[in-house]
């Protein structure tokens, strides 16, 4: 401290020091600030054709990913040839919205991370909704997006816009990468984020001129050859040196493994306090939520615990599934009245929001559990309409694992599931029912969706988009595994359908992929059949045609006395799929002896190869009364 008093006297005092020392701190600034420094001690190579989209691909490609989806534009066109040269396959859509909900689904399906990439501006804002709501399901997904060049960016380029601000508040990490050699460290970091803690969707922008090689570069800077002026020998010199920092270093060997992976896990301290809570117990429940199917935890390890424990559960979101279709220890009816009734609730990786009334469905008196990785969701809406009697931020899929290691000897009361699962039967025989009555027109929506219950394979996976229908399908159609549920998630977005069917087929190509649609829904992603044409992806689509947005009509009709806005027509669609280069079937009153029969044609049509849809005009039923739109 004495000496950096000393020195600052003796600048003081010392006019010319003073003057010196300024000056180099500012010319160091400038070296810094334009890459100078860095330029004399890295190589930059003038005679070569590599370019900035093959290390793009070179990361993606030791980070395991084998499914690039986009939709082309020339901002990008360097990382999609990089990527198929080192065989990543690379799937077009015919809307970008549909490329993000697809890495979403490999994702989910694979445990790894999704990666989309599509063209700058339009091209980006259209991804918007995908990416907001793989935030929302905490799915790990990196969405890569072209933009302006460096040099160009504010000054009115093609598709110029602040991407960086749009993306912020949707993703865990974003950044923009501006010198090529920048690629390799930007993209580990970006992968490493979307998996670690609460997993979720990063962005990296990558200015065309970091992908393209030198000479093409060279060629558009528009550097003067014959320069006179010494302000047209400055410009020419700073965009000379621009274009060597952008280069410099580029093609050094970097080191493109992945980043370690944190995950966030319950101490021993509180899985014990757990295991003495559910010890005592005599009434306890689960309710699983999808950050139970997350790494490092597999599936299946989670279903033998859950099944070791003995304990009825609950399940939502991805976790449907997690105990196959007829468990006896999975619950699907009545589950307001078995919280009534539970007197220990484990949350893990549920979260009370609208879904659970806010937490006004769990009763004062009994003791909760609640795990999840994000801070905010564990204690969502705590400081209002419950309290947790044990709350910990942790993966909840490693802590079912270390309780029911904990839990050994313990045996949940057999009366207590027994009963649970009694209710269930009695409310699906009275479902049974609904089903056999005839609707006013065209069929009844319960009927076809038992009819399909019993046709899908046990290999099966099951996308669900849509509203009404698609309600009615959760009650009554059973995932047959874990990890063969997809749905949008606590977003309620419309238009995932084709997105996480192709996902879900490239993941699972020997599985059956059968899309459940409202035929609302249908029109967001229905363009999609040509995706599946093209590149061989045989999915099933049953669309629910009732010819309306149907649960909002069931609470605006009555409420307002008005169907504005709410209504659609019988349209051929199975017309649409067939332009599209799929087959399609029109099922309704005619052909409803016939029902079973097309779906085993369905099911033998993408055996042969060839997408299917299936138009299934259908009536309305009281089965949804009372669900809530909003």
């Amino acid at each position: 401290m004495a000496s950096l008093h000393c020195l600052l006297s003796c600048a003081l005092e010392n006019p010319i020091l003073l003057a010196t020392a300024f000056v180099v701190v500012a010319v160091t600034v400038f070296l810094e600030r334009f890459g100078v420094i860095y330029q004399l001690f890295h190589k930059m190579e003038r005679n070569t054709s590599r370019h900035g989209g093959e290390l793009v691909a070179s990361v993606l490609q030791k980070h395991g990913v084998q499914y690039l989806f986009t939709l082309t534009g020339g901002h990008i066109s360097p990382i999609l040839v990089a990527c198929e040269k080192v065989g990543i396959r690379v799937v077009d859509t015919r809307h970008e919205v549909t490329a993000v909900f697809a890495a979403d689904a490999v994702a989910r399906l694979s445990g790894t991370v999704g990666v989309a990439a599509v063209t700058a501006g339009p091209g980006l804002t259209n991804t918007i909704t995908a990416v907001k709501n793989a935030q929302m399901a905490e799915s790990p997904l990196l969405l890569i997006g072209g933009a302006a060049a460096t040099l160009l960016k504010g000054r009115g380029a093609l598709q110029d816009i602040d991407q960086m601000c749009l993306f912020k508040p949707l993703c865990k990490f974003v950044a923009s990468v501006s010198t090529v050699r920048e690629i390799v460290p930007t993209v580990k970091k970006a992968l490493a984020a979307a998996q670690s803690g609460t997993p979720g969707p990063v962005f990296v922008e990558f200015p065309i001129d970091t992908l393209y090689p030198y000479s093409l570069i060279e060629k558009e800077v528009g550097m003067k050859s014959n320069a006179k002026s010494l302000g047209e020998k400055v410009v020419n010199w700073y965009l000379q040196n621009h274009l060597n920092n952008l280069f410099a270093g580029a093609w050094e060997q970097r080191d493109m493994t992945p980043l370690p992976v944190t995950i966030p896990k319950a101490s021993s301290a509180q899985v014990q306090s757990c295991v003495e809570l559910i010890s005592k117990a005599k009434k306890p429940l689960i309710l699983l939520g999808s950050q139970a199917t997350l790494p490092p935890t597999p599936v299946e390890d989670t279903r033998k615990a859950l099944e070791a424990m003995g304990i009825p559960c609950f399940l939502g979101g991805m976790a449907r599934g997690m105990l196959g279709r007829n468990n006896p220890l999975h619950i699907r009816q009545k589950r307001r009245d078995a919280l009534k009734e539970a007197d220990v609730v484990i949350l893990a990786g549920t979260v009370c929001d609208f879904r659970l009334s806010y937490g006004r469905v769990l009763r004062r008196s009994s003791k909760i559990i609640a795990v999840n990785r994000d801070k905010s969701q564990l204690y969502k809406n705590s400081d209002m309409f419950w309290k947790p009697t044990i709350a910990i931020q942790g993966d909840p899929g490693s802590l079912l694992l270390a309780l029911s290691q904990g839990l050994k000897g313990f045996s949940c009361d057999k009366s207590w599931p027994q009963m649970l699962k009694e209710r269930d039967v009695e409310k699906e025989k009275d479902n049974s029912k609904m089903a056999e009555q005839v609707t006013d027109l065209h069929l009844n929506p319960l009927k076809v969706l038992h009819c399909l219950e019993e046709q899908i394979d046990d290999n099966s996976i099951l996308v669900a988009d849509g509203g009404d229908f698609v309600g009615s399908a959760a009650y009554i159609v059973r995932p047959r595994g874990p990890l063969k549920w997809l749905d949008p998630g606590a977003f309620g977005t419309l238009g995932v359908g084709g997105g996480f069917a192709l996902g879900a087929k490239l993941c699972r190509p020997d599985s059956e992929v059968w899309i459940i649609y409202g035929d609302g829904s249908l029109g967001y992603s229905v363009a999609e059949f040509d995706t599946f044409s093209r590149h061989d992806l045989p999915v099933i689509a049953v669309v629910g045609n009732d010819a309306c947005w149907t649960q909002i009509a069931r609470e605006q009709v009555p409420i307002f006395g008005s169907n504005v806005a709410c209504g659609l027509e019988f349209c051929d669609y199975q017309q649409v799929a067939e332009g599209y280069g799929g087959k399609g079937f029109r099922m309704d009153r005619t052909n409803e002896d016939k029902m079973e029969e097309i779906f085993k044609q369905a099911k033998q049509l993408a055996k042969d190869g060839r997408p299917v849809l299936l138009n299934v005009l259908i009536g309305k039923t009281k089965f949804r009364e009372g669900s809530i739109s909003v």
